[in-house]
């Protein structure tokens, strides 16, 4: 997707900078569940998954304009009403746009793993915000988190456990592809050649939904 120009609107504007979560009905003009995904990236899965649920309302954050702006055309493009792209640091954001409980899903796909230890403060699942994060999740909610760097696999899957995830499958076990799930764009490359992608598939404890 880098090989597009930079598009002129931005992603989500009226979004940022809130003092209190909007009125999510209204600005989908829907209902429906409300479902969260931190760094869409080039939108190989926001995009496609939106296309398969259309009774989900999908927000997707993306610091990166260029990548937000351009899942943002395409989603119009293609008439996906119920995908809502928002370019902006989702840690600053995700607190005033979200109500405790209002959140079916949470999609965390492939984050940046910040290999030096000086930047490690910028990685999303930390205890503070992963134990936030768990809050905006209703009971029984889902955390679904993938990526592709074992280390970092393992930690952030302690990290998620630590703060009151429930993991079914027992502590510090990864869970396997299900054969009806989404591939994000970078998903699809390791497929292809056969490299692990770790998987946690994660709930908040209470009542199943």
């Amino acid at each position: 997707m880098s090989r597009f120009p930079l598009r002129p609107v931005a992603a989500g504007a009226e979004f940022l900078g809130l003092k209190e979560p909007p009125h999510w009905d209204t600005a989908f003009g829907s209902s429906g569940p409300l479902e969260l995904e931190i760094g869409c990236g080039a939108g190989g899965f926001a995009l496609e998954y939106c296309r398969r649920n259309p009774h989900v309302r999908y927000i997707a954050f993306e610091w990166r304009k260029k990548f937000a702006r351009e899942v943002a055309h395409r989603a119009q493009v293609r008439g996906l009403t119920n995908l809502k792209v928002i370019e902006g640091d989702a840690k600053l954001e995700v607190p005033r746009l979200f109500l405790p409980g209002s959140l079916a899903v949470i999609h965390l796909q492939f984050p940046d793993p910040w290999w030096k230890r000086a930047h490690f403060k910028r990685a999303i699942v930390h205890q503070d915000f992963a134990r936030f994060l768990l809050t905006l999740l209703t009971p029984g909610g889902l955390f679904d988190m993938r990526t592709d760097v074992e280390d970092r696999a393992h930690q952030m899957l302690s990290i998620l456990e630590a703060v009151g995830f429930h993991n079914a499958l027992g502590k510090g076990v990864f869970h396997p592809a299900l054969p009806e799930e989404v591939p994000s764009t970078r998903e699809r490359r390791y497929l292809d050649t056969g490299q692990p992608v770790y998987r946690a598939r994660l709930t908040r404890p209470g009542q199943e939904q």
